[in-house]
């Protein structure tokens, strides 16, 4: 089983920076995949980055050249580095990762972007 806490989320304003962390119960690097993903408000969780085991990324079209993705393989760390956030960007965000085709979800952190 594995468990991904999420920390990092808060307030900021519009143009401001934030990072995300999450922390995994495993050792990241035998994960297939690792990412972020959020959810505003009535709205369906959806892709924001996502990390393969040799490190090719994929971003939404949305966050592209404003986050990145990072990990930390020995202390089992993924991270997103937000900048220049909008007011759009407010929602949960939620680490995932999947192991042998199995998906676990972190339990979110709320990022507020006020205008």
């Amino acid at each position: 089983q594995v468990q991904l806490v999420e920390s990092g989320g808060g307030l900021v304003q519009a143009g401001g920076s934030l990072r995300l962390s999450c922390a995994a119960s495993g050792t990241i690097s035998s994960f297939n995949y690792m990412g972020w993903y959020l959810q505003a408000p009535g709205k369906q969780r959806e892709l924001v980055v996502r990390i393969n085991s040799i490190g090719s990324t994929n971003y939404a079209d949305s966050v592209k050249g404003r986050f990145a993705i990072s990990r930390d393989n020995a202390e089992n760390l993924i991270y997103l580095q937000m900048n220049y956030l909008k007011p759009e960007d407010t929602a949960v965000y939620y680490c995932s990762a999947t192991k042998l085709n199995v998906d676990y979800w972190g339990k979110g952190t709320l990022v507020t972007v006020s205008s």
